[in-house]
């Protein structure tokens, strides 16, 4: 039984995300539907990209993943499949799959990318509005039902990429970026917590204010206390004990984190 990922901009007042999974059932019955996340903001192609990025690696091999943070719905834009080691992909070619592809690339695993231009496996009806309804859910539905990949499309050799902020490196240590901003008001880095050897000689500057240290967890400070510590995926995080980092800084995504390491 093939598991499908959903992760969309699309919220859920409309029944947008509903009208997908009946589709998918409709043509994968027996397929199970996790929700990654429908609360991306409208548009943000890149926190679509962050979200399945650090979801994806913990769904069971063969799952397909689609994903519809789309403003180019309706223009010339492609709709792609890829297979990036033993997942698959269905969404938009705007730079959603960017850090998968890159991941992929990066560790020596097979890639495999199509567009999805057999209109046999979309709806009869395609909207100009809506192709996570009518081209995305479909294709993910054959997929996991058993069609190959390179059966819904053409061979494709490049797609749009949108690469993520990397950290700068600098004469004290390292120019980071906020990537997120979590539901708590978390603020995480593009900083891989493994860069900083000496979690005690290290500090973070962002918007005037100065952290000394990692610490191990939140539990080890006060409430209220703003820290830095390694989160759930290896990186930097900015946090307030209990509150809001991003409230408290009035941080923004890419503001700059100065590192200072050996402090």
């Amino acid at each position: 039984m093939t598991t499908i990922s959903l992760t969309t901009d699309f919220g859920n007042l409309n029944g947008f995300v509903g009208t997908l999974k009946g589709v998918i059932w409709n043509i994968a019955p027996g397929a199970q539907i996790a929700d990654i996340t429908h609360d991306i903001p409208a548009q943000d192609v890149r926190q679509g990209a962050i979200a399945l990025w650090r979801a994806a690696p913990f769904f069971p091999p063969g799952s397909v993943h689609i994903a519809v943070v789309d403003p180019g719905v309706g223009t010339d834009r492609r709709p792609i499949g890829a297979r990036f080691g033993n997942q698959f992909f269905i969404a938009p070619d705007n730079g959603l799959l960017t850090p998968m592809l890159e991941d992929a690339e990066a560790a020596g695993e097979s890639v495999q990318i199509i567009c999805l231009d057999q209109s046999r496996f979309w709806l009869p009806s395609v909207s100009r509005t809506f192709h996570g309804r009518d081209i995305f859910a479909p294709c993910g539905a054959h997929l996991a039902n058993g069609v190959p990949l390179s059966e819904l499309g053409t061979p494709v050799t490049e797609i749009v990429r949108k690469p993520l902020p990397k950290p700068e490196q600098t004469e004290l240590g390292f120019r980071a970026h906020i990537l997120l901003a979590d539901v708590f008001g978390n603020l995480t880095t593009d900083l891989p917590a493994s860069w900083v050897r000496d979690y005690e000689k290290v500090t973070f500057t962002l918007h005037g204010k100065t952290i000394e240290g990692l610490t191990l967890s939140y539990g080890h400070k006060q409430i209220g206390d703003l820290v830095a510590l390694e989160d759930s995926e290896g990186y930097i995080e900015i946090a307030v004990v209990n509150g809001s980092a991003k409230n408290f800084l009035s941080a923004q995504i890419d503001d700059v984190v100065e590192v200072c390491l050996n402090a």
